[in-house]
């Protein structure tokens, strides 16, 4: 038995530990085109800092990130924020701590009297009748209004899918949220309701030693498979009962073909074997995404919490401002101090395709109207994504069941990436476990 696995991200590494795990007889061939494994999980180190090129970590709260974390031998790189990270900042028409407390909220400046007095209200909102899709806009103003939706889930969005409230669908992209709804009523009865059932905290933000990088050179060591990188796999063929996988002038037959690459790029690769699930595949949207980086020596802000997200009626180029020395150990020499700068994403994706010297520029204003810091950076950092984050449209969790059904038709060929349901660490390494299962079990099955 072959299988390929095409992309060399997280989802790519995940699937295929899981499945050498489960059956180390197999012969997996891992295929990456760029010179490191990870994709955009990728560690930069600039003059002794380090800046993330995507995301910085995941939350402890669901166990599979954890428990690979664990299972690949990675215990002792992993590493929890500081608490004074759990310290954040929205950027409306000035800089406000997030409130952490009911009592916090009611005292916030960041919405009127009346705005609260909405948010309340909350408690009396009946549910939706139905299970229609809509976006996480016409959800928020529905439940909470439009002042705290404007406002909070507004900044939350950014900061997790570069997107804004009226271009995602909240079934799509926050199920848990829409399924407090459904079984409990509302949003606050369900959080009450599930406080009775769970004690403890929500989760602690993790990451590793030397950032994310490490993590996988570490995973990618754990197993044993043959890994190609700078390999880009071309073409993708079905011939008789096997997948033909065409890369740097090699060709290459495989039993089962694993596709952890961006759904544009299965696209192309699945154009002529059929056009219909290409087209579903390519209508997919990214948003687009840029992270600048600056470390200082010497820097006057305490950058004392997580960092800062603005709102769309700010009117700021930024998106937001991770304070990544104040987050995490090692992010910065001793005594100094490293920011990212987030630019782009739904709400103004032109910036994102900016030259590096518009962007640090953009960045560098952003962060003075912001945070009143005007120091030269020292050491500067940049990452842009013309296609960075998927962004799920309202329809995105339909559309994704009827493009697995058709996939489906196609013995031995499967999608695992971020692009169908959930963007983040927790949710790649979920589905990559899922779809790991999948392919033991359609394998064990076949030889009965």
């Amino acid at each position: 038995m072959k299988i390929a696995i095409i992309g060399g991200g997280i989802s790519g590494l995940a699937t295929a530990f899981y499945i050498a795990k489960a059956r180390p007889d197999i012969e997996i061939t891992l295929f990456e085109k760029e010179e490191k494994l990870g994709g955009k999980m990728k560690t930069q180190e600039v003059e002794d800092f380090l800046f993330e090129a995507g995301s910085n970590g995941f939350l402890s709260n669901k166990p599979d990130t954890l428990e690979l974390v664990k299972q690949s031998g990675c215990d002792d790189i992993l590493i929890r924020s500081h608490d004074s990270a759990r310290k954040r900042f929205i950027y409306k028409d000035f800089l406000c701590p997030l409130p952490e407390s009911p009592k916090a909220f009611l005292l916030s400046p960041l919405i009127s009297f009346s705005g609260k007095v909405r948010v309340a209200c909350e408690f009396f909102v009946p549910p939706k009748k139905d299970n229609s899709d809509e976006t996480l806009q016409a959800f928020g103003y529905r439940r909470v209004g439009k002042e705290m939706s404007d406002v909070f889930l507004d900044a939350m969005v950014a900061g997790i899918f570069a997107s804004t409230p009226n271009k995602i669908s909240v079934n799509a992209a926050f199920p848990a949220v829409v399924k407090l709804e459904q079984e409990y009523g509302g949003l606050f009865r369900g959080m009450l309701a599930k406080k009775k059932k769970e004690a403890g905290p929500g989760g602690v933000l993790m990451s590793f030693e030397k950032g994310v990088s490490q993590f996988i050179e570490r995973l990618s060591n754990a197993f044993k498979i043959e890994i190609k990188t700078n390999c880009s796999v071309v073409t993708l063929e079905i011939k008789e009962t096997k997948y033909s996988v065409k890369a740097n002038h090699q060709e290459m037959l495989f039993d089962k073909v694993i596709l952890s690459i961006p759904a544009f790029e299965c696209a192309h690769l699945l154009q002529n074997i059929d056009s219909s699930i290409a087209t579903q595949l390519r209508n997919i949207e990214y948003s687009p995404i840029s992270i600048v980086g600056f470390g200082y020596n010497d820097l006057a802000h305490d950058l004392e919490g997580f960092g800062l997200l603005t709102t769309t009626s700010a009117q700021k180029e930024i998106l937001g401002v991770l304070w990544d020395s104040s987050i995490f150990n090692n992010r910065a020499p001793l005594n100094k101090k490293s920011v990212r700068v987030m630019i782009g994403g739904q709400r103004n994706p032109t910036l994102a395709l900016k030259s590096d010297a518009e962007l640090i520029e953009i960045a560098k204003k952003g962060i003075q109207e912001t945070m009143a810091v005007s120091t030269a950076p020292d050491v500067i950092f940049v990452e842009r994504y013309e296609k960075g984050i998927p962004n799920y449209t309202v329809g995105h969790n339909a559309k994704m069941t009827k493009l697995f059904d058709e996939i489906k038709e196609y013995k031995g060929l499967y999608l695992s990436s971020n692009a169908y349901f959930g963007v983040g660490l927790n949710d790649c390494v979920s589905n990559s476990k899922k779809c790991a299962h999948k392919v033991i079990e359609e394998i064990n099955s076949s030889l009965f």
